[in-house]
């Protein structure tokens, strides 16, 4: 395991979810009294870990005091269980709210990559409904989405993500290696800045507790997408009246920048639009000093 994996590993916490004690990896960065306007709650995607931001915190404490991250159940250094878990967004939703009120978060900016849009829009959707925690009474200070498919019509599925959400998912196990592994990440990021060491990195916190072989299991929050996207997401998204940064690379195979432009023209009128140039799907891992000027000129302003 690279070094730098196993120091990310040890400066972070394990705290239990749900009755059945699945294992949680947990990490806060700075201040633990903070002000929400100096939180950054960071919110990784599929199939990556909250180690996808490595390469970014360090310049993101110029702006704030605290940085909170987490790897959700079946990602990363977290539990990857088979059974009394569903892997929706929903419970994705509930597991974030545990973590935040585990570190006493009552508000901050939220930022998220691929996946953790679609759990962010959950918490979004909560927001507009009125549905957040008492203890979180300070609420979302911004959000932040980039590079995720939040419009699933205008999403480029790659082959291997169509097969494990179709009837043939489950027998897809075994089939899953880093080989294919390889391919389908530098397939959908859609231009040549990842290294081979970002994606042996992906590879090995995806296949921790063999999570390679549950990626049919976790994929599956796409067809969460599908049910809820356009009667609860996309709407609480329109309504929604918090600041809102789009920041989305360029060269993005699967959420391309036409969804980007969709969510601002269509879904979000008054939010920021920052379109990144030469910039793939894995946008902090590819091109973390354009992610970071890109997202800290939103926060600065």
């Amino acid at each position: 395991m690279n070094n730098k994996i196993s120091e990310w590993q040890a400066s972070g916490e394990y705290i239990p979810y749900g009755p059945f004690g699945h294992q949680v990896f947990v990490k806060s960065i700075g201040s633990q009294t903070a002000s929400p306007e100096k939180t950054l709650l960071l919110i990784h995607g599929f199939p990556e870990s909250s180690f996808s931001y490595h390469k970014i915190v360090d310049a993101m404490t110029t702006r704030f005091d605290r940085i909170i991250l987490f790897d959700m159940l079946g990602y990363g250094h977290s539990d990857k269980p088979t059974e009394h878990y569903t892997y929706s967004l929903f419970e994705q939703a509930d597991v974030l709210f545990t973590v935040w009120k585990y570190f006493g978060i009552k508000g901050g900016h939220m930022l998220s990559h691929d996946m953790g849009d679609s759990v962010a829009t959950e918490i979004v959707a909560r927001h507009v409904n009125s549905l957040r925690p008492i203890w979180f009474s300070e609420g979302l200070q911004s959000i932040t989405f980039t590079n995720g498919s939040m419009v699933l019509d205008l999403a480029d599925l790659r082959i291997t993500q169509k097969l494990l959400l179709s009837r043939l998912g489950p027998y897809m196990k075994g089939m899953v290696n880093y080989k294919l592994f390889y391919q389908q990440v530098t397939s959908a990021h859609g231009n040549d800045n990842l290294t081979d060491q970002d994606i042996e990195d992906l590879w090995t916190l995806n296949s921790l507790q063999n999570g390679q072989r549950k990626t049919y299991l976790t994929i599956k929050y796409l067809n969460d997408r599908k049910r809820f996207e356009k009667t609860r997401w996309l709407p609480a998204l329109s309504k929604c009246d918090v600041p809102i940064h789009i920041c989305w690379g360029e060269d993005d195979r699967v959420a391309r920048i036409e969804m980007a432009h969709y969510l601002k023209e269509k879904i979000c009128p008054l939010a920021q639009l920052t379109p990144m140039k030469d910039v793939g799907h894995f946008c902090q891992i590819g091109s973390p000093e354009k992610w970071v000027n890109s997202v800290l000129a939103f926060y600065n302003k």
